[in-house]
């Protein structure tokens, strides 16, 4: 029925879509793409078959392709409620990863006004810049659960302070091995809480 010519374009839609919704219960999405495809050339007004055909783009983390079918449905349905909240989530996502990339390899300090050795061998190496802004986000957010001005929380940060000025005063001493202890620091701070 689908490849027949002479079937009538809603028959031909309606076996293509009950296809490729039986495709994506066996979780053949290259097969479910393959057959929207055909839908939505067969009738580009399709608004639900974008959202489906995006939801797949997604799952096999084809964000663009996936973003372009979103954009897709609610150009054809501005207030279609499920294109817009994948939409939505989506660019949520991309802003993440974007924020992400952009702190990759990056210490939690300007690396322009790293004075001391330790910071400047942080800066250097990006396993230890990574290591130093988990460091510092973990340390953060150990303090902000505790609340920053309770005596838990100002335990806390002497904790913090005390393991930088033991980093900054060990650095370069024979035996020391700062990716040890920048490790071990990052793991009492994710065990403080269960984090």
């Amino acid at each position: 029925m689908i490849d027949y010519e002479k079937t009538l374009v809603p028959d031909r839609l309606r076996a293509l879509l009950a296809r490729a919704g039986a495709y994506v219960r066996k979780q053949q999405d290259d097969r479910a793409i393959a057959d929207y495809d055909v839908a939505l050339t067969l009738d580009p007004t399709l608004a639900d078959i974008f959202n489906a055909r995006g939801e797949l783009w997604r799952k096999k983390g084809d964000r663009p392709r996936a973003l372009a079918d979103f954009g897709a449905a609610i150009k054809l349905n501005p207030q279609h409620p499920a294109a817009r909240g994948n939409y939505r989530l989506l660019a949520q996502e991309v802003e993440r990863i974007g924020a992400q990339m952009a702190l990759n390899n990056k210490p939690s300090f300007n690396c322009a006004k790293a004075k001391r050795p330790v910071e400047k061998a942080i800066c250097s190496d990006p396993a230890l810049a990574n290591l130093d802004r988990e460091i510092n986000r973990a340390n953060a957010l150990v303090i902000r659960e505790a609340g920053p001005g309770t005596h838990f929380g100002r335990e806390l940060q002497r904790q913090q302070d005390a393991f930088l000025a033991a980093r900054n005063a060990s650095f370069g001493r024979p035996g020391y091995d700062l990716q040890k202890a920048m490790k071990a620091r990052l793991q009492q701070l994710l065990g403080a809480d269960g984090y």
